[in-house]
């Protein structure tokens, strides 16, 4: 939802209330917005929740990506 400042300023507590139930709340002042959200969202933003583990497992899948090691003979080099 998109608060006029003015009105978010009378009514803070809904705004924050708004924020836990709805997501993002977005104020605007004059020309710029501002968003309040959670604690939680702003971490899962910052990525601060993320760690290796879960990186791997939500990476990108590598069904169909050819794997197999090349089975050819090694080129002669000269030392």
């Amino acid at each position: 939802m998109e608060w006029k400042a003015a009105e978010a300023r009378h009514k803070f507590s809904e705004v924050l209330n708004q924020a836990s139930l709805e997501g993002p709340q977005q104020i605007v002042r004059r020309d710029e917005t501002y968003v309040v959200l959670t604690q939680a969202e702003y971490e899962q933003l910052a990525f601060k929740q993320r760690n290796f583990v879960n990186f791997l497992l939500n990476g990108p899948s590598f069904e169909g990506l050819d794997l197999e090691r090349d089975k050819s003979e090694m080129r002669d080099i000269e030392l």
